[in-house]
């Protein structure tokens, strides 16, 4: 038997079990079936608010995904221009950079060109000054700085002699020779007397000055025969040339030349030894004239000849010693002048040297290029291949 309660009076009845199968089974049946349709009307429900909420959502989010679509176009375009001006931007400055470094590179090209340019022209002026120079070492060499400025080599010996003929050549005669009652005259005569009238030195003197553009060029030589003529002749002492001949010939050059191998008491002097020969000459003179009062007095006081003549022999020696001085001095002199040539012209070839590497240096510049200033500069060869890429 089963029990079944009432739930409004709470009245117990039993019903046998087959009676309480159907009543629960017909309970159960309409329960489910209210159940069930109340199961599926609330479905239904739940489906359509969940259609209408999927339909909402789903406008929801294609709204949401139209404004960011919306916004990521905006944004999309406001980065592609951003991008682009950018881009462009460094395209400019990149470019600008090109033109600074062109310019650059020409600026120093311009700046190299002219120095190179100043220097040629400076070296081109040492060049010019150096072989002035030499020249003038040269010219001075054979001249021995003797300016004749317009003068005949005569008028220079005659303006040299008259500026100091009133300070030590008071009784001197220096004078043309124009006695041709012999046939023949030299140039000059040069004569000096004593207090008593007594004649201490005479010299004949011939002056040759040949100008460059004779055609048929004189030797010293061929004069000195005519020379030795003159001074017998006019019974000189002495004979001087005073020559501007053969100015490269260093026989010449050295100083005063003795010839009296050829002819004696006979010497050959450049015009700037003109004045120094007349005072050795007159020097030598006065001593042997101080002999020769000497001699007179020795004479009348019996003295030793032998003595005197050892004096003589003296008085000869220092005379020569005195003239081997000068003239090693006049060929250290000379010497000397050689020297300066020699430095100056060797100045000259180095300058010549300079002149070519000048010139490789300008093919050097000519050679350059972006890719040789680039080469051992990573950096700035690293941008020129930034650049070519883009």
């Amino acid at each position: 038997m089963k029990e079944i309660k009432c739930p409004n009076c709470n009245a117990t009845i039993q019903i046998d079990e087959s009676t309480y199968d159907k009543i629960v089974n017909q309970v159960r049946d309409k329960e489910f079936e209210r159940r069930i349709k109340e199961r599926e009307k609330q479905y239904e429900n739940e489906k359509i608010n969940a259609v209408e909420n999927a339909t909402l959502n789903l406008q929801m989010e294609i709204q949401k995904l139209n404004t960011i679509i919306e916004n990521n176009n905006k944004d999309s375009q406001l980065a592609i221009v951003k991008a682009v001006q950018i881009k462009e931007k460094e395209i400019s400055e990149k470019e600008q950079k090109i033109i600074t470094l062109q310019g650059q590179i020409k600026s120093a090209e311009q700046d190299f060109q002219l120095k190179e340019q100043n220097i040629k022209m400076d070296y081109e002026s040492q060049l010019k000054n150096k072989d002035e120079q030499i020249a003038q070492y040269r010219d001075f060499k054979s001249k021995q700085s003797v300016k004749l400025l317009g003068e005949t080599l005569e008028q220079h010996c005659e303006i040299e002699f008259n500026k100091l003929r009133s300070l030590g050549f008071q009784n001197s005669y220096f004078e043309k020779d124009n006695d041709v009652s012999t046939g023949s005259k030299g140039d000059y005569i040069f004569r000096e007397l004593d207090e008593d009238g007594n004649e201490i030195l005479s010299i004949m003197f011939e002056m040759k000055n040949e100008a460059d553009m004779t055609s048929t060029k004189k030797k010293n030589e061929d004069f000195l025969k005519k020379l030795d003529k003159d001074r017998n002749e006019k019974k000189c002492e002495y004979a001087v040339l005073v020559s501007m001949l053969e100015s490269d010939n260093d026989y010449y050059n050295t100083g005063i030349v003795d010839v009296s191998y050829r002819y004696p008491k006979m010497y050959v002097v450049r015009p700037q030894f003109f004045i120094p020969t007349i005072t050795l000459l007159r020097n030598a003179a006065l001593k042997s004239l101080e002999y020769k009062r000497a001699l007179i007095v020795a004479q009348n006081q019996n003295v030793d000849i032998t003595n005197f003549e050892n004096k003589m022999n003296e008085f000869k020696e220092g005379f020569a010693h005195n003239y081997n001085l000068a003239s090693k001095k006049f060929q250290s002199a000379i010497k000397d002048i050689d020297d300066a040539i020699e430095h100056l012209q060797k100045i000259r070839d180095e300058l010549l040297g300079s002149e070519k590497q000048l010139g490789l240096a300008n093919k050097k510049v000519d050679a350059l290029s972006i890719k040789k200033l680039t080469q051992n500069n990573p950096t700035m060869r690293a941008k020129f291949e930034a650049l070519k890429n883009e």
